[in-house]
């Protein structure tokens, strides 16, 4: 069973930084960001292609969060620095399996495995 470990969470203040992490236990896979805050319907952070060849920001991030692979660990990594109390929420992996599809790395739908989140909060 395929299953996403994430990690890097935090609390922090106003224009700090974290680092999130995530790693599937088998497999190649494109992997994304997503976040919900409270209240809010879920939302594209961040993506990369399975082999590194394409990556993609939500606007609100541009500039802000990088996303990064690590092969030899199987590992995305979402560098976020800057941050603002506007991006408290839960951040979410997301993975598609090398190959399976071409649709759009930016939707949810686009995703076939899912981790259990890490929260991000900042506060001002």
């Amino acid at each position: 069973q395929v299953q996403l470990v994430e990690s890097g969470g935090g609390l922090v203040q106003a224009w700090g930084s974290l680092r999130l992490s995530c790693t599937p236990n088998e497999g190649t896979f494109s992997l994304g960001w997503f976040r919900r805050a409270p209240g809010n319907e879920r939302e594209f952070v961040a993506a990369m292609s399975w082999n590194g060849q394409a990556t993609y920001y939500a606007d609100s991030v541009k500039g802000r969060f990088t996303i990064s692979r690590d092969y030899t660990k199987n590992t995305v990594y979402l560098q976020m620095n800057s941050l603002r109390p506007e991006d408290t929420a839960r951040y979410s992996c997301a993975g598609r399996k090398a190959g399976r599809s071409s649709a759009p790395l930016t939707q949810e739908a686009s995703y076939d495995y899912w981790g259990q989140g890490t929260q991000v909060t900042v506060s001002s």
